[in-house]
């Protein structure tokens, strides 16, 4: 009984690390993921507003290149 009760414990030790070593593994994940997104919608950011001054500019009134 007591080789059992042992056995189990060891088990239960050996999970809770494993439990440990994937929760900093999602903590990891998770900041990594939120410096994507954050990267990301600063890109988004950028093209709108490069988006935005191609808008603004008219084709029509600028010169040809060869004037």
């Amino acid at each position: 009984m007591q080789d059992r009760l042992t056995e189990l414990e060891i088990k239960i030790a050996h999970m809770e690390d494993f439990l440990n070593v994937l929760n900093d593994t999602l903590i990891k994940q998770q900041a990594y993921i939120e410096r994507v997104d954050r990267g990301l919608e600063g890109l988004k950011d950028r093209l709108q507003a490069e988006a935005d001054m191609q808008i603004d500019t008219d084709p029509a009134a600028e010169k040809p290149p060869h004037y």
